[in-house]
Order: C-alpha cells, then sequence, then structure tokens
C-alpha cells in the first residue's frame, strides 16, 4: 500500500484495500480543516464480501461456544484500556470532545464496563430465558439470529456508542452473532484504532476471524440495498431520522429488522412547588444539563414546561442568564452546526420566541451561540411536531402553559421520546398533579424520571435507553442495559420433542452450570427437570 493510498477496511477477516466508489477524510471541528488520512467510502463489492463473510461467520459462531465469546469481549475490553492515551487523544481530536473528563474517565470507562457485563451475561446464559414444558416436550430459548448484525454508529458517541466496541456492538456479540461495523465519518481514525484492536481480540479468543468487519462509509443507495440483504441478521442505526426512515423502509420491505434511535427532546416538566421550593437548584442544573457535552445528546432537554406565573418567568430569566454567561463549545462538526441552524429556524417559523442567542457562532469552529426559546402552550398545541422538532446541540425552549388544562393537553401532543422528567415540591402535596402528568407522559416516553435531569444514562441492567416511536423504531427494546439489550439480536428457538441428546445444553434436562435460571413448567429454578 503506497503512502497515498486511502486506509484498509476491515472484511473477511483480514485488512485488505477497498473497492471504493470515493474517499473522504475526517474534519477537525474546531479548525474546519481535514486530518489524518484518507478513507474509502465501500462499493457493493465490498459490501458483497462482507455479508458473504458474515453469513459464514454466523454460522461457525452457532457452535462456538459461550466461553470463547466472552473472553474475546474480554480480551477487547483489556485493549481498548491499554490503549486508552492515544485512543482518547485521537477521539479529541475528531470530535473536539474534552478528552477529560469526558472520553477519559467517563465514556471510555463506560465502554470498557459494558463489554465486561455483556461477557458476564454471555457466561450466566439466563438472558436465553430457557422455557422448558416437560408435558408436550416442546422446549425453546433465545438465540442468535442466524446473520450478521450491521451496527451503523453515531457522532456524538466515539467510544460507547461506536460501531466498533460500544453498546450495540457488544449486545449483537453477546446475543452470538458477527458484526459488520459502519464507521461515523466524524470519527473514522478511533474507529479503525478500535477494529484493530478488536481484530486482535478475535485472534486471542478463537472466534471466526470475520466475526468482527468494518467498512468507513458507504453510498447512500448501497445503504439501502446492505440494509435489506437476505444474508444480513439486522441493523441497529443511531444518527439522523431522515436517513433512519429511508433506511427502515428498505429494511421494512425485504422484512429485515432495523433499530433505530433517532434522537429525543426529553420533555422536562417543572411544577409550581418545585420552582417555589429550590429554584435556582433546578435553573442550575437546567442549564448545566442542556450545555453539557455542547448539548449533543440524546437524552439533553429540548423542551422545558411550565406553568405560566411571576416564579416561571424569573426562572426562565436565571435559565436564560445561566446560557449567556456559559461559553459556547464547538460542535461535533459543521454539517452539526448547519442543522442546528436549520431547526431554530424552523422553531421560530412555527411561532417560537428567541430570548437569547439564535445564531452560529460565538465558540471556536463549528459553533452557535447558547440558545433559549419559548413559546406559549396554547401555540404548541397548534403546531406541536413543528415545535418538537428536535435542535441537536445547545439550546432549548420553554412551553409556557397558561393552566393545568393547557399543560396536560401540550404533553399529550407529545411524540415518542427517549425520558420524561418530572420536579415537584419534596413532600406530597402535589402528587395529584404529578399523577396527572405522569399518567399522560409516561405513555409517551421510555424513561420516566422525577427530581433530576435526563442527560444521565446509568448503564445497569434496568435501564431503558429507548422509547416510543419516532425515539425508536421498537418501544420494547433498549440499546442501554445488560443482559435486556441483548434480546434485539435473538431469535426465539423452539425444539418441539427434539431427543434429548441433540438438545442445546441450556434446554436439556440437567442444568449445564447449576446456576442457570429456567423456567420449567411455569417456574423459574436453577434445579434439573425432574425425572
Amino acid at each position: 500500500m503506497s503512502s497515498v493510498d486511502p486506509r484498509p477496511v476491515l472484511i473477511a477477516g483480514a485488512w485488505s484495500l477497498s473497492d471504493k466508489v470515493d474517499t473522504f477524510r475526517a474534519i477537525h471541528p474546531r479548525t474546519l480543516q481535514p486530518i489524518g488520512p484518507r478513507y474509502p467510502v465501500s462499493s457493493r463489492k465490498d459490501l458483497q464480501i462482507a455479508l458473504q463473510a458474515g453469513s459464514e461467520a454466523a454460522m461457525a459462531m452457532a457452535v462456538t461456544a459461550p466461553e470463547d465469546v466472552a473472553r474475546f469481549l474480554e480480551a477487547l475490553a483489556h485493549r481498548i484500556e491499554a490503549r486508552r492515551a492515544g485512543l482518547v487523544q485521537t477521539a479529541a481530536q475528531e470530535t473536539a470532545l474534552p478528552p477529560s473528563p469526558r472520553l477519559a474517565e467517563v465514556e471510555l470507562p463506560r465502554t470498557t464496563r459494558q463489554l465486561r457485563q455483556a461477557a458476564a451475561a454471555v457466561r450466566d446464559g439466563s438472558w436465553r430465558a430457557p422455557t422448558i414444558d416437560t408435558s408436550t416436550h416442546v422446549r425453546s430459548m433465545y438465540g442468535p439470529l442466524g446473520g450478521p448484525v450491521a451496527v451503523f454508529g453515531p457522532n456524538n458517541f466515539p467510544f460507547a456508542f461506536n460501531s466498533v466496541g460500544g453498546g450495540d456492538f457488544a449486545a449483537a456479540l453477546a446475543a452470538g452473532n458477527p458484526v459488520i461495523a459502519k464507521a461515523n465519518p466524524g470519527h473514522p481514525q478511533t474507529t479503525e484504532m478500535l477494529a484493530a484492536e478488536a481484530h486482535e481480540a478475535l485472534l486471542e479468543s478463537g472466534l471466526p476471524p470475520a466475526a468482527v468487519q468494518m467498512v468507513y462509509q458507504m453510498p447512500y443507495e448501497e445503504g439501502k440495498w446492505f440494509v435489506a440483504h437476505p444474508l444480513l441478521g439486522a441493523t441497529a442505526y443511531t444518527g439522523s431520522r431522515a436517513s433512519a426512515l429511508a433506511l427502515k423502509r428498505a429494511a421494512d420491505l425485504a422484512g429485515k429488522l432495523f433499530y433505530m434511535e433517532t434522537g429525543s427532546v426529553n420533555p422536562v416538566v417543572i411544577l409550581p412547588g418545585a420552582l417555589e421550593e429550590r429554584a435556582d437548584e433546578i435553573a442550575r442544573e437546567l442549564v448545566a444539563s442542556c450545555l453539557m457535552g455542547t448539548g449533543q445528546f440524546c437524552t439533553q432537554p429540548g423542551l422545558v414546561f411550565v406553568l405560566a406565573g411571576e416564579r416561571s418567568e424569573a426562572f426562565i430569566a436565571d435559565v436564560v442568564r445561566g446560557f449567556e454567561e456559559a461559553p459556547v463549545g464547538t460542535l461535533l462538526s459543521k454539517g452539526v452546526a448547519e442543522n442546528l441552524v436549520r431547526s431554530v429556524e424552523g422553531l421560530r417559523k412555527a411561532g417560537a420566541e428567541r430570548l437569547t442567542g439564535g445564531r452560529p457562532g460565538g465558540g471556536e469552529g463549528a459553533s452557535y451561540r447558547n440558545t433559549v426559546l419559548r413559546v406559549p402552550a396554547r401555540r404548541f398545541l397548534k403546531r406541536p411536531v413543528d415545535l418538537e422538532r428536535e435542535a441537536f446541540g445547545n439550546e432549548t425552549l420553554f412551553v409556557v402553559a397558561e393552566d393545568r388544562t393547557n399543560l396536560v393537553a401540550a404533553l399529550g401532543a407529545l411524540e415518542g421520546n427517549l425520558t420524561g422528567s418530572v420536579y415537584t415540591r419534596r413532600d406530597v402535596s402535589e402528587d395529584d398533579l404529578y399523577d396527572e402528568v405522569a399518567s399522560v407522559l409516561r405513555r409517551k416516553v421510555g424513561r420516566l424520571i422525577n427530581d433530576q435531569m435526563p442527560t444521565g444514562v446509568a448503564v445497569c441492567a434496568a435501564m431503558n435507553h429507548g422509547g416510543p416511536y419516532p425515539a425508536t423504531s421498537h418501544p420494547g427494546f433498549t440499546a442501554v442495559g445488560i443482559p435486556p439489550a441483548l434480546l434485539r439480536f435473538a431469535a426465539l428457538h423452539c425444539y418441539d420433542n427434539v431427543r434429548p441428546h441433540r438438545l442445546p445444553v441450556e434446554l436439556q434436562d440437567r442444568n449445564p452450570t447449576g446456576r442457570l435460571w429456567r423456567r420449567i413448567d411455569g417456574e423459574w429454578t436453577t434445579a434439573d427437570v425432574p425425572s
């Protein structure tokens, strides 16, 4: 390979030159200048080779010992930690996210923790929900899909949601599926470094060499062909709604699973008693949550609901001052900044009033001034879809409800979101109003939150990072939280009257580990099947 060749892709178990149709480079968000090497935009030929190799790897992984998968996930976590300094430096350069604490102390450890949680779930095996009905001789459990999983990573989490090593990647591998990763063009070198570590971890663990493959980019039309391909098991996509829906339509027509996360405005409702009790504290929390990471979180509070009154006006003024006093951060890319301009313009055309910001600039490179908008609830109710438009970045919109009826009506007009938060007085005096608000929000969000901002997402088994459409495409699943996240990439395998020695060990009469939870004749137990 010459020094001018684009970087190789990882397909069919080896690094090789791409059959490219174009090339691209990463853009430094602060200087807006190209950085790093050139990367290929893969042709259909690359994708076809990857799909065929992934299909063959899926067949091999169907008989791979769970311990080998767990060992791979742990080996990758260890290798990422060993290369921490270089990964953090590269990701910071490509995304303008702060190396410390954001990348080094928060996101990278979360990534390795997810990988190790996935390894533990593989070893435990209870996520498969083995179910045995002795009277009918029917037994079932969850297993792999039988084809590779395509993972499209977002731009805002170069580690924790990376298409190589991130949450979707870990869940798909832990469920027994190979992965074909599509790098985000915002951080290709970071993804290449992670793919290199994943490839070495494969060699250490004994998984099929094509269990992890990676391309950097593909043409738009080829992407629709790719997600609909017969050899593909499923797609996990995190990114813009327009692109997600185009890919989803192609996948749906082919009957292919497509899990999308396309953004959310994460409504925060602040009731009068909370403002009377601790308005200053809540204002600080809201400003910090809205501007954390320059607002580039899928759980950023994009809509804030308050009831009209003097305390609400004072609260809004405090938040505006907080936005004006805070430094303007650098956005992930010029494209993010341009989309933010269009989104805020769209909100204003729909009737939102600018309180501060609302203009490009104010920071280094790709930037947009910290922005607060407001709209009365009666106007919101006339154009809820337009006024619920996500403005991905350092912006939030206050919806001021004239009375309790309008507040509940405005919440009822919301689309599906990842989260919904409600702040109330610390005693029980607002419980009646809370119950009315929460009963509406509960149907609109995946995660209902009390008295805290939505930005933090705990990586635990009970977490739901999902929600009703259009925040995601399947409200019954989560992208964060292991083992539940594995179920997106699993098929229910049923065995009817299959001879005992031919059953998977998890469904045989003897509990293979003595610790595996199985449902036997309606009862969850770790015991053997009674003789």
